[in-house]
This record gives structure tokens, C-alpha cells and sequence, in this order.
């Protein structure tokens, strides 16, 4: 449904993930400015470090005392060298890293301490950088995530009053026409038996019988999602014997035989009405898309802790047996149906665990394995 909080979640990510990629791409580049302007702030402390050095070096060349004074700190290196490269002085502080230090050399002017090179290095660390970065990063993915989440939300509001009213109608119709079929079917029979051998009441009685499983399967659509479907131990060879007989007149304009192969006695726990839905469309299906004057053969057997359910009907060959599950697709459009059928059969059988396999050949035809587990 559109009011479903994983599609919400889902559709927030997913924009929230393409802001952020292009936000990223601005992002880096004011990183690389960031760093960029650290760089030359410590450069400049450098430089305005080695002016205050160079004024006592030419302060002490003006003056007659004896004794130079270096200025010391503990936030840098110095190194001062003649005109032949010789170090005259070095300062070295042991929390100064070679590979994280920033530093400038300089040539002075002739002075009474024969000082030529001053070089100057301190450490320099992005930490500061990257967390600001990171901070900035969780905080504005977060505003993005929210106002996303609450856009979103927002703008399905009315396709979710919609969905409800849709539901509501779609409930009350199904319910205002459940009746009429069933009073409909129930006096055609009457007919029947009372006229038999008309051809215009049995085909009345087939028109209404596929109108109801047109009406089991949107009623199961309907449902499906918001009923708690009560398993239950269902004698499968009974309720598959009810079940084809109940086929058996829509077969008869196709001359079609059912042929039966059922072992007695073999239950299975499921959901009556799910199961009903699983053995109906295949039936169907079977009817609608056989050859004329072909035999359908149903089987029911046990095979180890498994129950096996097959239904084999000869007709064109499946192009694509994994697409058939698909909703709404269909074969043969000229067929009719809504291509609804073997998709609910499909998830049925993933909520039961039972195994689906479809096998398609010229040969052998169409053939629908349904693999039970006893004891699931």
C-alpha cells in the first residue's frame, strides 16, 4: 500500500542519497579550501615567527652586546646555518613530526652572527578539519534525511485517502455482489435441473462460475494483506475431488476429461481458502489454455515427508516459466483473465514454503509440480 512506512523509508533514502552525492561533490571542494586556508594561516605564523628571530639577529648585529638571546618556542623547529650550510643552531622538539610539519626557509642579510639560512618547520594536523567536515556532514544528512521523510509523507497524504477509499469501495462491492452470484448460480442450477440440456442455462452456469473465481482471486487480493489466514489439518484428496468436480462443467465446452490419479487420505495444514485459491486458478488455468478434445491429468500422492500436487494439460508450450508469476502478465492476451491468478498463487506458496516447479514441452505439455512439505 502507498502509506507503507518501508516505501516511505525507502523513497527518503534513496533522495536523501542523491543530495547527499551531489552536496558531496560542494562539500569536497570546500574541503580542499579549508585545508587550503589552514596551510597558509601556519605559513603566516611561521613567517611572522621568523621576523621576530631576523629582529634579534639584527638587533644583537646593532648592538655591542655579547650575548644573543634566540627566541625560543616549544611550537617550532629552528635551524640556523652559515654561508657554507654548517648548522650554527638547532632547536628541536620532539612532538614536531617530519611527516605532519609545515616549514620555510629564508635568506638573511649579513649580520655579526654569520647567520645565512633560518628554517623554520612546525607540526600541522586536519583533525580539526575532518571533524568539522563530518560533523557538518551527519548534521546536514540528517536535515536532509528529515525534510525528505516529512515531504514525502506529506505528498502521499492524499494518494493514501485515496488508497482507503479505494479499499472501502472496492470491500463494499465485493460484498453487494457476492449475493446476487450466489443467487444467480443457485437458481440456474434449479433451471438446469429442472430443463436439462439446455445449452443457454449450463453456459449461464459456466459465466457465473468464472465470474466467482474472478471474484475469490480480487477478494483474496483485497484481503490477503490485512486477514490472518487460520491454517488448519484439510484433507487434501477430498477437498481436490470437490474441487474438480466443481471444474467439470466448464471442461465439458472444450471437451475436455479430468483424469484423476488421487491417493485417499493425505492432509496436509493449511489455510482452506489459500489452498482453494492454489487448486482454482490451476484448474483454470488447465481448462483455458488446453487443446480442444484433450485430457487433463491431476495428481495427488505422497513421495517421503512430502505431498505432491501436478496438474498437466496439453496446449502451447510456456515461453517463459518464471514470467508467468508475474502480475498481470499473460501468455495469451486472447485468452482473456486479468493475469492476476498464478501471481497469487505464487505468493501463497512463498508464505507455505511449498515448491513450485513448471515444466513446458511439445511433447509432454504444460506440467504444475506442487511440492507440500506433511509436517511444515
Amino acid at each position: 500500500m502507498i502509506d507503507n512506512k518501508y516505501f516511505i523509508f525507502k523513497t527518503t533514502l534513496l533522495y536523501t542519497s542523491i543530495f547527499f552525492l551531489f552536496i558531496s561533490f560542494l562539500g569536497y571542494a570546500n574541503l580542499d579550501l579549508e585545508i587550503e586556508s589552514y596551510k597558509n594561516g601556519q605559513k603566516d605564523k611561521l613567517v611572522d615567527y621568523s621576523q621576530k628571530i631576523q629582529r634579534a639577529i639584527y638587533d644583537f648585529s646593532n648592538s655591542k652586546s655579547d650575548g644573543f638571546i634566540m627566541p625560543k618556542s616549544f611550537q617550532y623547529n629552528v635551524e640556523l646555518q652559515n654561508f657554507n650550510r654548517g648548522i650554527l643552531y638547532q632547536s628541536l622538539n620532539s612532538n614536531i613530526e617530519n611527516d605532519k610539519k609545515i616549514e620555510i626557509e629564508l635568506e638573511l642579510s649579513p649580520n655579526r652572527l654569520n647567520i645565512k639560512y633560518l628554517k623554520i618547520s612546525k607540526n600541522i594536523s586536519y583533525n580539526k578539519i575532518y571533524l568539522k567536515f563530518l560533523i557538518l556532514t551527519i548534521y546536514l544528512s540528517l536535515f536532509i534525511f528529515l525534510s525528505i521523510f516529512l515531504i514525502v509523507k506529506s505528498s502521499i497524504y492524499p494518494y493514501k485517502k485515496a488508497n482507503e477509499f479505494l479499499d472501502a469501495f472496492f470491500n463494499d462491492a465485493m460484498h453487494e455482489l457476492k449475493t446476487p452470484l450466489g443467487i444467480i448460480q443457485l437458481n440456474l442450477e434449479i433451471l438446469e435441473v429442472n430443463h436439462p440440456n439446455i445449452k443457454e442455462i449450463s453456459r449461464s452456469i459456466n459465466g457465473v462460475k468464472n465470474l466467482l473465481l474472478v471474484y475469490g482471486d480480487i477478494e483474496y487480493l483485497i484481503k490477503y494483506k490485512n486477514v490472518k489466514f487460520t491454517k488448519e489439518n484439510v484433507d487434501f484428496s477430498i477437498f481436490l475431488g470437490q474441487r474438480v468436480e466443481e471444474f467439470e462443467s466448464l471442461a465439458q465446452p472444450r471437451k475436455l476429461s479430468f483424469r484423476l490419479s488421487v491417493e485417499d487420505n493425505i492432509a496436509i495444514f493449511i489455510n482452506r481458502t489459500q489452498l482453494q485459491r492454489i487448486v482454482d486458478n490451476t484448474l483454470s488455468n488447465s481448462i483455458k489454455y488446453s487443446n480442444q478434445s484433450t485430457t487433463v491429468d491431476i495428481k495427488l500422492y505422497k513421495k517421503d515427508n512430502q505431498v505432491i500436487y501436478s496438474i498437466q494439460n496439453y496446449g502451447d508450450i510456456i515461453k517463459d516459466t518464471k514470467t508467468i508469476f508475474n502480475r498481470y502478465h499473460k501468455e495469451n492476451f486472447i485468452k482473456g483473465g486479468f493475469g492476476i491468478g498464478l501471481n497469487i498463487v505464487k505468493n501463497i506458496c512463498e508464505l507455505n514454503n511449498i515448491q513450485i516447479d513448471v515444466i513446458s514441452t511439445k511433447k509432454d505439455g504444460n506440467t504444475f509440480h506442487f511440492t507440500f512439505l506433511i509436517n511444515p
